[in-house]
């Protein structure tokens, strides 16, 4: 076929035509992707940017939120079931965290190399987030509803955790998910007196303080959590009151977007409410039982709890009997809610507690120190019914929990820990019967929690990995608080050179208010050192932790929807009043670390090795080194190139320990040679470079080279008619400072006599002739 001019004119302008219908079919279609994402870039005050925006990515979700600071990204999507599943009574939120290391350019270096289960880092960062959504759903919500955080981009300058709580508040905002959001997260840190709002990492690792603030509008407090350096109170309220203000800046930003774009939220089926008669028939027949039982200062947690159980199942039979028709789940409903409001009313009316105590007193505190005599150290601490076991173990350097990569970027650049709290909530610590198994979620928020509150008083410069173990024996009420009472008198028993003694408290709250106003609260009670009765029909469990000085910790969860920043200053306040007096009772059984040693302690002592002996005291493939672990216990750790750690489990171990290597560096010692010193070598080999020769026997052979045996310049030391065995005369100077091999010389010596040959075992000779002379 042949094509004429005209043939290929209109060739190409169709081509033309269709190239240019293509890209604006291209465009059209990247402005409607970008119409539906709208975007929001919230501004703090210090300068620093956020931004925010939904519609492009996974948009079958629910509900879906990008937060970006600096290069770090994350997508948090919300997808929420239909209807409820039938007869659940409570809200199933899970929420799925998930540090990824595609993210930051890096490949898992597991067998499997691709992520696995969640860390321990995970699941506190998917706590964080739980803690800061779950107060503002609806009561009668019950559908099934996740939370997926992806991590889209990570850098090393700012932490994905904020960005995923208020990625989450986005995109429950913007869905159809009942919500009563927005809330808005920011980290706060402290420097030099100064508030900090989202530093980086390299600004936290010189902060004071690492706090995350979630709050709601009208600068209501959702949640808190955080650690610091034993942190002044004024430089705590400070922080917080700036946090919760920042706050109000994302709020802002995801309500004007959750106007212009935000779907029409699903209508909640209220519960079921039951038929008046059947709310007056329950309350009537429970009311004084139950009032005459929470009044009652006898009991304890389990004579109370059976008592009310046994009016549960009276009311349930009675009731069920009089209305056949009434499911008994339903009147086991009414009567919870009845039971949870005589409890309340009771806080109001009596000004006093269900153990009989007023608002700010404490249970009974005893203490004890050095349980057992194998421990390093051991202490038992029993606040009310609450009793816990804390033991602590001393052990090696190498002992430390190496971090991975993720998690090191996570700890601001923390390679290893070495010191580590481990919290165990066995079930019959509440009397029942369970399953003793894997670490679950709230076991490890609990000692991740207590170890934050130690970690501030606890030297950096320690020779020993420290492991921390909490074993909580009864349980009622704030175990973690706890923990921190009893892990700091276990450390000062084991002569861990703490800064101070730390103590933690539980704080509750009580509230009244209508129509979910918790701004202006018609009247609330706030409880210090709560049982698990109050944290269980209360509003806010407050754990807060620190030295006499100061606060290490603080973690606030909250029921409601929200609290004024003034309840919260209160809080603190009946805080701090009752960490002093925790504090003075701890000091009765022990007010500083011990000073005098105990026999089970470990040793740990500095070795000096010359760079040439190392191979000497470590030995032929290490066997020297195993060889002492083995006997002794002690084990030898390289600090440098001529610095070993030497930890051993006891005194004894350690001497014994020193007597092996004393015999190793013994046996192989070198005499002392003096710099300059003329000494007669022995060859023992010819090579092409020189010839090998020893000074002493026990000597590895040192090379003399070609260059150094003759003034002349030479290609084999055969041509100077040196022969293996021949004694030759040499000099000495030093070694060298890398490799630690003799330096030695011959040709320096051709020519006038400049010295005499030196003997290289002057103690030998003293001892001849010493004998001698006898």
């Amino acid at each position: 076929m042949i094509f004429t001019r005209k043939t290929w004119k209109l060739l190409n302008n169709r081509l033309k035509c269709l190239a240019i219908a293509r890209l604006n079919d291209r465009r059209c279609l990247q402005s409607s992707v970008h119409s539906d994402a709208p975007t929001v870039e919230v501004n703090f005050s210090n300068g620093r940017n956020m931004t925010i925006s939904s519609g492009k990515l996974a948009r079958f979700a629910n509900g879906t939120a990008v937060c970006q600071m600096g290069d770090t990204a994350v997508m948090v999507t919300a997808v929420a079931k239909a209807k409820p599943t039938p007869g659940q009574n409570f809200m199933p939120l899970v929420v799925d965290y998930r540090l990824k290391n595609a993210a930051s350019g890096r490949i898992p270096m597991n067998f499997m190399r691709r992520e696995l289960g969640p860390s321990e880092k995970e699941i506190l960062s998917a706590r964080l987030i739980d803690r800061s959504l779950r107060p503002l759903f609806n009561k009668d919500y019950r559908n099934e509803t996740q939370l997926v955080c992806n991590m889209l981009a990570m850098d090393a300058v700012h932490s994905p955790d904020v960005l995923a709580i208020n990625a989450a508040s986005m995109a429950l905002s913007l869905s159809d998910i009942p919500w009563n959001g927005p809330i808005g997260a920011v980290r706060v840190g402290l420097c030099d007196g100064e508030v900090l709002i989202n530093p980086t990492r390299r600004e936290l690792q010189s902060s004071q303080l690492d706090l995350v603030v979630s709050a709601t509008k009208q600068n209501l407090v959702v949640m808190l959590e955080g650690k610091g350096n034993v942190v002044l109170m004024q430089d705590l309220l400070k922080a917080i009151k700036q946090g919760t203000r920042e706050a109000q800046f994302i709020i802002h930003e995801i309500e004007r977007l959750q106007k212009s774009y935000g779907r029409q939220k699903r209508t909640v089926d209220a519960m079921p409410e039951p038929e008046p008669e059947i709310v007056q028939a329950v309350r009537s027949m429970c009311e004084m039982r139950l009032r005459e039982i929470f009044q009652d200062e006898q009991h304890d947690k389990l004579s109370r709890d059976m008592a009310v159980n046994d009016v549960r199942a009276n009311v349930i039979d009675k009731v069920w009997s009089s209305y056949p028709d009434i499911e008994p789940a339903a009147i086991g409903e009414e009567f919870n809610r009845t039971c949870r409001l005589i409890f309340r009313e009771l806080i109001f009316e009596r000004n006093r507690r269900c153990d009989g105590r007023d608002y700010d007193s404490l249970r009974n505190i005893n203490c004890q120190v050095d349980m057992y005599k194998p421990l390093h150290g051991s202490a038992l601490f029993q606040r009310g019914q609450t009793q816990v076991f804390c033991t602590v173990s001393l052990d090696s350097p190498e002992s430390a929990m190496k971090l991975d990569t993720l998690a090191a970027l996570e700890s601001g650049g923390l390679k290893a820990k070495n010191f580590m709290l481990h919290y165990e909530f066995p079930p019959y610590a509440t009397g029942e019967v369970g399953r003793i198994g894997p670490l679950g979620r709230r076991e490890l928020g609990h000692g991740a929690l207590a170890e934050r509150s130690l970690v501030p008083t606890l030297p950096h410069d320690y020779p020993f990995t420290v492991r921390l173990t909490s074993e909580v024996l009864e349980s009622n009420g704030s175990s973690s608080m706890a923990s921190v009472c009893g892990g700091s008198l276990a450390l000062m028993d084991a002569g861990v050179p703490v800064t101070a003694p730390a103590a933690g408290v539980a704080i509750g709250l009580v509230t009244k208010y209508e129509n979910d106003d918790t701004k202006h609260l018609q009247d609330y009670r706030i409880l210090t050192d709560i049982l698990g009765i109050e944290d269980y029909m209360g509003d806010m469990d407050m754990k807060v932790a620190g030295t006499r000085k100061g606060f290490t910790a603080i973690q606030a969860d909250l029921k409601i929807p929200g609290i004024p920043l003034k309840v919260v200053m209160e809080s603190l306040q009946k805080a701090t009043d009752a960490k002093s007096k925790i504090l003075d009772i701890m000091g009765e059984a022990i007010r500083e670390p011990r000073k005098y040693r105990k026999e089970c302690w470990p040793v740990s002592e500095n070795l000096s090795v010359e760079p040439h002996q190392r191979s000497q005291l470590i030995g032929p493939s290490g066997l020297h080194m195993k060889r002492i672990y083995l006997e002794t216990g002690a084990s030898l750790t390289p600090a440098d190139d001529s610095n070993f750690t030497v930890f051993a489990p006891s005194q004894a171990a350690m001497d014994e320990a020193k007597e092996l290597i004393d015999g190793y560096m013994q046996k192989e010692r070198v005499p002392d040679l003096e710099f300059g010193g003329i000494y007669s070598a022995k060859i023992t080999e010819l090579r092409d470079t020189g010839v090998m020769v020893i000074l002493y026997p026990s000597m590895p052979p040192a090379l003399l080279h070609n260059s150094q045996l003759d003034q002349r310049k030479i290609a084999h030391p055969s041509v100077l008619g040196l022969e293996v065995g021949q004694d030759i005369q040499v000099k000495y100077f030093g070694r060298d400072p890398v490799s630690g091999f003799m330096r030695l010389s011959r040709k320096v010596l051709q020519g006038p006599a400049i010295g005499i040959t030196r003997s290289h075992n002057k103690v030998a000779a003293a001892d001849e002739s010493s004998s001698s002379s006898s």
